[in-house]
């Protein structure tokens, strides 16, 4: 387990731990995850009595969350699916969203991240660091070439961030060489004027700044009123720059 001192709101001094989760605290990432993405997309998750965001793919993932230890409160969470797994249920969990071309082709084991949030008040880049450092560590032990998921995009405004966000994307960080994510269902192409532009999400941002590239256009997700975009990391790619968030994973 990871621990950091991190800064918050008001430059409080938080200590964070990353950890593990499983048993009941997979049911308090759960939470979370409800929480920030009806906060965050809007996102119609099903069974309000419950206030749990579950699939079929939870049982079958690794875990990660991170703890704030003065209040014992899980601030952020991600979970892990491998190559192995996903072959079990016949899927990644990405491929529901993208038909994956060249997917099979990849020399070398795969890790899928995906369902990341941070709780409000700990969305900084300490919060984030936490979790990705053991996220290296998931890496190193696994041995895995790998990294791939999706960042998503709020599309709440009829797709006016996505597109400006795309277009950013288009001319430094897409690549269609190792996999081409042909989109299930295709957000609709909208003109924008040429002074128009809009921030990356900060998943994303964190994302492309480690190296990773965009392998296609975004899918529209209308459960979650968001707009996916499919991200591959190679291993050795890994921008030496914030490769301290990953410890030893280069």
């Amino acid at each position: 387990m990871t621990q950091t001192v991190s800064t918050g709101p008001c430059n409080l001094p938080r200590r964070l731990r990353a950890e593990h989760l499983s048993g009941s605290a997979v049911l308090e990432a759960q939470a979370l995850r409800y929480r920030v993405f009806r906060e965050a997309f809007e996102a119609d998750l099903g069974d309000a009595d419950r206030a749990l965001d579950q699939d079929d793919y939870d049982p079958h993932c690794q875990h990660l969350g991170v703890r704030d230890l003065a209040t014992g409160e899980l601030v952020a969470t991600t979970r892990l699916l491998d190559h192995q797994a996903a072959r079990r249920l016949g899927g990644f969990y990405s491929e529901e969203a993208f038909s994956l071309h060249g997917l099979g082709t990849l020399q070398g084991p795969i890790l899928e991240v995906g369902r990341t949030c941070v709780a409000q008040g700990y969305r900084n880049g300490g919060t984030i660091a936490v979790l990705w450092a053991e996220l290296a560590e998931v890496l190193n032990q696994g041995g895995y070439r790998y990294l791939m998921g999706c960042a998503s995009v709020p599309m709440r405004d009829g797709g006016v961030q996505v597109e400006a966000v795309m277009r950013r994307v288009r001319e430094s960080h897409l690549c269609l060489n190792d996999v081409r994510a042909e989109p299930r269902c295709p957000v609709p192409a909208r003109g924008l004027q040429a002074n128009i532009s809009a921030q990356l999400p900060p998943l994303l941002k964190a994302y492309l700044r480690l190296g990773a590239k965009i392998c296609g256009e975004p899918c529209w997700d209308p459960a979650f009123q968001c707009a996916d975009l499919f991200i591959l990391l190679k291993r050795e790619h890994l921008c030496p720059r914030y490769a301290r968030h990953f410890k030893a994973a280069v």
